[in-house]
């Protein structure tokens, strides 16, 4: 820490007098206090100190003369070093100590700090962070040890009884929830302290004086009115000014109905209260409150359980409007102008401190329920963790936070003054340069001009965030009845939609408040402000009509319109994202139409389906039981599923980088659900003690690559120790119904379907084998039984989830059963075989059934699979990985041509890239007439011009594949199925 001695000379850290007469009377008095004051008086520095405040600030003047052993305990410690000896002496003051000591302490500290942190503050030897940082844990430790005396009181007396009297407030039920700037730690100089003091009248320590009582309600009524009487002591020892000061002045008025309710809530009312009463401007105070004196677990776990009404799990972007609203109510008593500063207020005002504030409040309220880093109290923070998540651009976060500073800096020293809870700048000429001067600025008319481009820069980006409206209503106007008027039908045909009657007839039920979204007045007059957006977004669809149907049955089916409509106003551009899914994906569109809340995928800036573990691990913190957890596992499922859809609609994800995320998305949701199925089914039947269970995945989700709407091919493995039993099942039947469990729960229907769909019929012995097999079982069956299909389906294997230590043991078994020596001949005739058999049993659809076309995918995995199993003993990591990994490694070992190994990774792209498409687009079968809105996407992710270019590339594909199989692996002689198959 830097000490203000370090500014020597004119002391650049420290501003010139603004009053020269009041600085000699500092430094007059203060010299005159002692020999140490007289010497630190006559130093450069220590002059140079009481000029800035007794020139600057009669209140640091007075309390320089009261604490005289600051100034110069600072030049010699530094801040840091007295603060803390300060903060130290304030601690120790036993809860035991007389009433007038506690006071009295308390005074004496504030007094200390506040002149230390000031001298930090105006040498500027402390940032804003340092200094609020500062002010707050001084109104920390001061709420605690007044709490402290008070209930170690109570405890005294024999009211209650106190578990650790010595630390009065571990274990006591009772907790002080700072709110505002100080549950931010953002105190200022002359803050009120916003706090909710809460209570448990159940806990046993409040429980004695009720003995008396004759009924348990009577007892809480009486405890009640302690605790009312607690808080009438607790304000006046903080708040009251007397001889020696004041602490803090404390506000109690953040807990509902102030005017209604006792200074001190019941936790259970609060709990009634919040969630089923709170408003979106108590979701904003919440959003900042943290415990900060009593029983510290207690209070933490109220906002625990009050969590979900803070942090919403659906979007609401109405709260923009509500808190717009606020500031709105605000304006009403500061009508400032630009280039008026004079007796603006900083905070209040136009581009003050609380448009950054609430700007960035909102965005937290808005998306902190679906990205906990943003629930961030203090505002410097949470301006770089909303640009880290790309809901403020870089520039205007810099600005912001600028700006933050800068004003926060100007409203220290307005309080510094006097110590008066102002934020105004002074409203005369010479007022306003004698404040310039406390800022160290000597041109007053220069500051007043940055000043007024600093407030009208914040400002202009509160009014961009807050006042952004997708149009008004004009001109787009069915009328009320009879025909259509002739210019609302000219405009919407212009636009390109043809149905123009039904399009009227819609608009028409919907003003009238015909569906239930649009009962409310104030979503029909949303409605009109969108109207213009919306039909001009689904008019830049290729078919426009469709797109207006498919809205139509998504606002249908919705309940609440308010914010719903108030997503769109305040998002204009989510209305031409959705338009493009209601055009081109109808699966997309229908579950848009039932789930609301998936219009999150097309509102996130950036994706959240990148790191799908830590997001699951905090859903199911709240799961009470398997099925509660089962059911946040399958929503948290097909909503990143949407969201993967999305993206490769919009062309953001390639086939590659989806099939990876969505392979992650499955390991982390069995990951997350396992350890919850096998603790339900240990509650039920008992612990086998040493049992190890794993979850092994093959097929796509095996190697990474899953396409839309694919299954989960599994195998499940066990193990436990000879001669273990559970308490109520032998092994064998305790793991098999543990397997029937977990394939339960992954499959179990909800609204949304399952979470995946589950194939086994890749286990050892296939349909006819046990559900889940022992390892042992498995290692013998593939040592000795094992068919050349069933080891081509284990390249793709590997582990997705297993108990401690199990997986290696797993991975280890699959290595061997794939080492296991085989003539490459019979690898390859049975290949072929395979191949074969599967062209007879599954016949070809159409051209587009790439799964089972000549030279399509199956064909394609085949040649992977059969060279990693023929060449896996000389090349040991040649399985790993996904199909085009493996093809790379093929290549790289010169088991394929690098030129075939190229050329078969492309083939393997496209292939996955037209069938993800398709499934995405509901467009099964593919022709030349299919609508160009479902055509379009998929001519674009595979980047051609036009039907015919699709069909060639894919042709030239098989082609290629077809004959990398009859080199590599054998001849073949299918029946073509389709016209225009080639092989």
């Amino acid at each position: 820490m830097k000490r203000i001695a370090a500014f020597a000379g004119p002391a650049p850290g420290l501003p010139p007098a603004a009053d020269a007469g009041a600085a000699a009377a500092l430094i007059e008095a203060y010299a005159a206090l002692g020999a140490r004051e007289a010497r630190y008086a006559r130093t450069r520095q220590g002059r140079a100190v009481l000029e800035a405040i007794g020139g600057n600030a009669p209140y640091l003047a007075g309390l320089a003369l009261r604490e005289p052993d600051i100034l110069p305990g600072i030049e010699k410690h530094g801040a840091g070093t007295m603060l803390a000896a300060i903060m130290a002496r304030l601690r120790a003051i036993p809860p035991t100590a007389s009433r007038a000591l506690v006071a009295s302490g308390l005074r004496a500290a504030k007094r200390r700090a506040a002149l230390t942190i000031a001298l930090a503050d105006i040498a500027g030897v402390w940032r804003i962070e340092a200094i609020t940082q500062a002010l707050s844990d001084l109104a920390d430790a001061s709420i605690g040890c007044a709490l402290g005396h008070l209930l170690r009181a109570l405890h005294d007396r024999g009211t209650i009884v106190l578990p650790h009297p010595a630390r009065p407030g571990l274990g006591s039920h009772f907790a002080v929830l700072g709110m505002g700037k100080l549950g931010a730690r953002e105190l200022n100089y002359s803050s009120d302290i916003d706090l909710v003091l809460l209570f448990d009248p159940s806990c046993r320590v409040y429980r004695h004086e009720a003995q008396s009582a004759t009924t348990p309600g009577d007892a809480r009524d009486d405890m009640q009115s302690v605790m009312a009487r607690l808080a009438r002591d607790f304000v006046p020892l903080l708040a009251e000014r007397d001889h020696d000061g004041m602490v803090f002045r404390v506000d109690l008025r953040l807990r509902p109905d102030p005017a209604a309710t006792p200074p001190v809530l019941s936790v259970a009312a609060a709990l009634t209260y919040y969630e089923s009463h709170g408003r979106t401007w108590e979701r904003a105070a919440f959003s900042k409150a943290r415990p900060v004196a009593g029983d510290l677990a207690f209070g933490a776990g109220f906002l625990e359980q009050i969590r979900p009404f803070i942090w919403r799990r659906n979007l609401d972007f109405a709260a923009i409007g509500e808190i717009h609203d606020m500031k709105r109510r605000i304006d009403q008593r500061h009508r400032d102008r630009a280039g008026d500063v004079l007796g603006r207020d900083v905070k209040l005002g136009r581009g003050g401190i609380r448009e950054i504030e609430f700007m960035v409040q909102t965005l937290e309220l808005v998306w902190g329920g679906h990205e906990p880093a943003l629930r961030i109290p203090a505002t410097l923070p949470a301006l770089r963790a909303l640009a880290a998540a790309r809901h403020l651009p870089v520039r205007v976060v810099r600005q912001l936070a600028g700006a933050y500073r800068a004003l926060r800096g100007i409203e220290h020293r307005l309080q510094m003054i006097d110590d008066r809870q102002t934020h105004d700048l002074p409203e005369t000429p010479e007022g306003f340069a004698a404040f310039a001067v406390f800022m160290g600025e000597a041109d007053a008319e220069g500051f007043a001009r940055r000043l007024d481009a600093l407030f009208e820069q914040v400002h202009g980006h509160f009014a961009a965030f807050f006042d952004t409206d997708a149009g008004a209503g004009r001109g787009i106007d069915p009328g009320d009845r009879g025909g259509l008027p002739v210019v609302f039908q000219e405009e919407v045909a212009a636009l390109g939609f043809r149905d123009v009657q039904h399009l009227g007839e819609r608009l028409r039920a919907w003003r009238e408040g015909g569906l239930p979204a649009l009962r409310a007045a104030r979503a029909r007059e949303l409605l009109d402000a969108i109207l213009p957006g919306l039909l001009g977004a689904l008019a830049r669809q290729a078919d426009p009509d469709l797109a207006f149907r498919r809205f139509d049955q998504m606002l249908e089916r919705q309940r609440a319109g308010i914010p719903l409509l108030s997503l769109f106003q305040r998002n204009p551009g989510l209305l031409d994202r959705l338009a493009a899914v209601l055009g081109a994906a109808a699966p997309l569109a229908e579950h848009l139409a039932a789930h609301s809340g998936a219009l999150d995928a097309l509102l996130a800036p950036v994706a959240r389906f990148t790191r799908p573990a830590p997001v699951l691990r905090r859903l199911l913190r709240d799961a009470a039981d398997v099925e509660h957890a089962v059911n946040a596992v399958r929503r948290f499922v097909r909503r990143e599923e949407f969201h993967l859809s999305v993206a490769m609609l919009e062309t953001q994800l390639d086939a590659d980088a989806a099939g990876t995320l969505r392979s992650d998305l499955a390991r982390a949701a069995l990951a997350a659900l396992l350890p919850r199925v096998m603790a339900d089914f240990v509650r039920r039947f008992g612990r086998l003690r040493g049992g190890k269970f794993a979850i092994v995945a093959l097929g796509r989700v095996g190697a990474g690559e899953m396409l839309p709407g694919s299954d989960l091919d599994l195998m499940l493995i066990y193990d436990h120790p000879a001669g273990r039993t559970a308490a109520k099942l032998p092994p064998s039947t305790y793991f098999i119904r543990l397997a029937h469990a977990l394939v339960g729960a992954i499959t179990a229907q909800g609204l949304e379907g399952p979470i995946y769909q589950v194939d086994m019929r890749l286990r050892p012995s296939g349909n006819k084998g046990p559900v889940a097999v022992p390892l042992s079982g498995f290692v013998r069956y593939h040592a000795e039984d094992a068919w050349t299909w069933e080891r081509l389906a284990l390249v793709r294997a590997r582990v997705l989830t297993a108990s401690a230590g199990f997986a290696p043991v797993v991975e280890a078994a699959i290595d061997a059963a794939l080492h296991r020596p085989v003539p490459p001949a019979q690898i390859r005739a049975d290949t072929v075989a395979m191949r074969v058999r599967l062209a007879r049993e599954a016949p070809v659809r159409d051209r587009f059934d790439l799964k089972h076309r000549d030279g399509g995918m199956m064909e394609l995995a085949f040649i992977v699979e059969a060279l990693v199993l023929i060449h896996v003993r000389r090349q040991d990591r040649l399985h790993r990985g996904s199909t085009r990994a493996v093809l790379a490694a093929l290549g790289a070992a010169r088991i394929l041509p690098l030129r075939t190994s190229r050329a078969l990774i492309g083939a393997d792209h496209l292939f996955r890239t037209v069938q993800g498409m398709i499934r995405i687009t509901g467009l099964t079968a593919p022709e030349a007439g299919s609508p160009p809105a479902a055509l379009a996407p998929l001519l674009a992710a595979v980047g051609v011009a036009d039907f015919t270019a699709l069909l060639d590339r894919i042709d030239a594909a098989t082609i290629l594949v077809r004959a990398a199989f009859v080199r590599h692996i054998g001849e073949l002689t299918l029946t073509k199925t389709t016209e225009g198959d080639t092989g």
